[in-house]
């Protein structure tokens, strides 16, 4: 059963790279590579400045994910310098990779370890770090939802009715900043472990809950400010719907455990901008797959080589004999 399971996430992202690809195909029937490539052109260089610093603050905020659930492990040794490297390497890996034994949890668990972590503390850490990302979603998307409640008017043909009414986008949106309220009045109040299943969920500190709720937003907008100053002035919709329509694609990619969201972040993200020109839209998308994706891997397989290589020698030079012992003297004759 084990090795079933290890097989039906990837497969199950495979297929959804399939799918979401061939209708991603039937959207952009209209749309050349030519096109395309004139639309990457046409961005000004200062956009393409503003794509990248939004970049920088994305993995910046992702680092901090890290050093929250060390500080609510107690564990300050740990330098800035290696939280952020294991943090860039961590995540550059998982958002590519997807569901995998080599992403988040594996490299996590090998840089951590190094530094005294023992493994159910480097649990914690990964279990807090995805849970400081949804709880970013849900503020983010409760906000958008309530704000700009016709989001999903945008996909209407799309979706069931009762999904695109603006009334029932203001209550998801809500429940959802309900759920996170909840959240936090229960690190405020000090509030008893949560059991569910058989797992115990302690709300973390004041101290911890106050980071999570400025880092997870700040990533989030980050990311979604790649798109955003990659996108054409004409027929832009604003940050707010372009941040929406980011969420639910990004969302939406993960969940489908497709290596890199490939294709399922791209058909949900054109799908919601039909005011903006396609071309534009997938130019912006590859201008924020080369950015947020590409580039961060290709530096994280280097710093994994890097890496391994340091714990090799370190290993290797360990076995070796401190001194080479002294050549017994013949026998007398």
């Amino acid at each position: 059963m084990k090795n079933v399971k290890e097989f039906m996430w990837p497969l199950i992202g495979l297929a959804a790279v399939a799918v979401s690809g061939w209708l991603l195909y039937r959207e952009l029937t209209t749309t050349s590579l030519y096109e395309i490539g004139e639309r990457l052109v046409e961005i000004p260089p200062h956009r393409y400045a503003l794509a990248f610093a939004s970049t920088l603050v994305a993995y910046a905020a992702l680092a901090w994910y890290d050093r929250i659930a060390l500080l609510h492990l107690g564990v300050r040794h740990i330098s800035w310098l290696f939280v952020s490297i294991t943090s860039f390497t961590t995540y550059a890996l998982s958002h590519n990779i997807g569901a995998s034994v080599f992403s988040g949890a594996l490299v996590r668990y090998r840089a951590y370890t190094s530094k005294g972590l023992s493994a159910p503390q480097v649990a914690v850490l990964v279990a807090l770090c995805s849970f400081t990302f949804a709880l970013g979603t849900a503020l983010l998307l409760g906000a958008v939802l309530v704000y700009e409640p016709e989001l999903l008017s945008r996909v209407a043909d799309r979706i069931p009715a009762v999904l695109s009414n603006a009334t029932t986008a203001r209550v998801v949106g809500i429940a959802l900043l309900a759920a996170a309220a909840v959240y936090i009045v229960g690190s405020l109040l000090h509030l008893k472990p949560v059991k569910i299943r058989g797992f115990l969920i302690a709300y973390p500190r004041p101290n911890v809950m106050g980071r999570q709720i400025i880092a997870a937003p700040l990533e989030l907008l980050g990311a979604a400010g790649i798109i955003y100053f990659a996108l054409p002035e004409a027929g832009n919709p604003g940050f707010l719907i372009v941040l929406g329509a980011f969420l639910a694609a990004f969302s939406l990619a993960l969940a489908s455990h497709a290596p890199g969201g490939l294709g399922v972040l791209e058909l949900i993200f054109v799908a919601m901008m039909p005011d903006v020109d396609k071309a534009a839209v997938v130019a912006a998308l590859l201008v924020f797959r080369l950015f947020y994706l590409v580039l961060p891997l290709l530096i994280a397989i280097l710093v994994v080589l890097l890496f391994e290589r340091a714990r090799l020698a370190s290993a290797w030079s360990q076995r070796m004999p401190t001194s080479i012992p002294p050549i017994p003297s013949p026998p007398p004759s």
